[in-house]
């Protein structure tokens, strides 16, 4: 199963990478990250050796990650030492634990150290649908043909009129803010991370030429001190007792 979500990482200079993925959940509950090469999220991964993904159902956040607003509250995960979002339902904190590398798009499979839940899951909601489909939509601009881009969003504008509150329509704006953009010539990038499936299909996210920017890029509210959590993975894999650093 893959699920959309936003991943936080962090540099060893405590800088928090903000990023929206699609994250494989294997059936022992391992958690399979494949970011490609190169990203910041990898970079920050393999240096660290751990993440959070932040479970949210405000989709401004991916919206927003595609369109230059990022600055979301964070504050301090319980066991790594990486910023998670303030305002997710929940959260699940990674710990790296094997490394299958690739020139491309390399596998990162992680355990869960620490999960929590802090708001109430308050159902399904078709225009939040609505709006993550279009964030996938515009994150592919470059790549698709437009009267493609054009009959999707117009099915996608169906479940949003019926059901969107404020934060739906204010996220659904910003995105048609930027497929206009691209309608007009004058859109730069997409530059989010690609996250492929294990028998090589995409989960949906588009990637920019560069492979990723540094758009969503956060200063941690408490960063560790210089060179604690960082380290480099010379092997494939790592024992449960070893520590990143």
């Amino acid at each position: 199963m893959i699920l959309e979500t936003i991943v936080t990482t962090q540099s060893h200079l405590g800088v928090v990478h903000i990023a929206p993925m699609g994250i494989h959940v294997m059936d022992d509950g391992t958690r399979l990250v494949m970011p490609f090469r190169p990203s910041t999220t990898l970079e920050n991964i393999l240096a660290t050796g751990c993440a959070v993904l932040n479970h949210t159902d405000d989709v401004r956040v991916f919206a927003g990650c595609l369109t230059g607003r990022r600055n979301w509250p964070l504050v301090d995960s319980v066991k790594v030492p990486v910023a998670r979002l303030a305002d997710s339902l929940s959260h699940v904190e990674l710990e790296l634990t094997r490394v299958e590398d690739h020139d491309l798009r390399p596998k990162l499979y992680c355990k869960v150290t620490h999960e929590a839940n802090h708001v109430p899951f308050q159902g399904f909601n078709r225009a939040q649908y609505s709006v993550l489909e279009a964030a996938i939509l515009v994150s592919r601009l470059q790549m698709l043909p437009w009267d493609k881009v054009e009959s999707e969003l117009a099915y996608l504008r169906i479940g949003l009129d019926k059901c969107a509150g404020q934060r739906e329509k204010e996220a659904w704006g910003w995105l048609m803010e930027k497929v206009e953009a691209h309608k007009n010539g004058m859109d730069g990038d997409n530059a989010v991370e690609l996250t492929p499936s294990p028998n090589g299909g995409r989960s949906g996210w588009g990637q920019s030429i560069d492979g990723e920017t540094t758009d969503f890029t956060r200063p941690h509210p408490n960063p560790p001190p210089l060179g604690e959590g960082t380290g480099s993975l010379n092997s494939t894999a790592l024992t449960d007792g070893g520590k990143h650093t």
